[in-house]
């Protein structure tokens, strides 16, 4: 099994048994957008908690190593055509280069890892309307010289 059937198979199952992302989470012990990312394929799962899942959703042994599989981690180079995907694209290319100033300023020369990193996905409640709060934590990783 493939990552993109084993995405496939994730979601019949997560909507078959009407759960949610931090449902599935919460359930296996693991962060919800980390939970979610792995089960579109986009990291490889450890042992325990693709188990976890697999019995959760009941899903097979080949989802599960699926799971654990390592990705291939790569994406389309043309700009996205989902709405908030889209956004946050623009947020980047509007923000990019202003946060790699200030990130640069305050840590040295150096990258946020996306490695050692996590990312948190709140909802704030706002008379003016619902606000989306993401967290990114990420190590920083200054550049060596040799």
């Amino acid at each position: 099994m493939n990552k993109l059937e084993m995405t496939e198979t994730i979601i019949a199952a997560k909507i078959a048994k009407g759960v949610s992302w931090e449902t599935i989470a919460s359930e296996i012990g693991m962060g919800t957008v980390w939970v979610t990312s792995a089960c579109l394929g986009k990291n490889s799962m450890p042992e325990e908690p693709a188990a976890n899942l697999c019995k959760y959703l009941e899903l097979s042994e080949d989802v599960e190593t699926a799971l654990k599989t390592f990705p291939t981690k790569t994406w389309d180079g043309a700009v996205p055509q989902d709405p908030l995907v889209y956004r946050l694209y623009e947020i980047v290319g509007v923000y990019g280069d202003t946060l790699k100033e200030v990130i640069q300023e305050k840590f040295g020369d150096g990258i946020m890892s996306a490695i050692d990193f996590t990312m948190d996905v709140e909802k704030e409640e706002n008379p003016k309307g619902d606000r989306v709060v993401l967290t990114m934590n990420g190590k920083f990783l200054p550049y060596k010289a040799w």
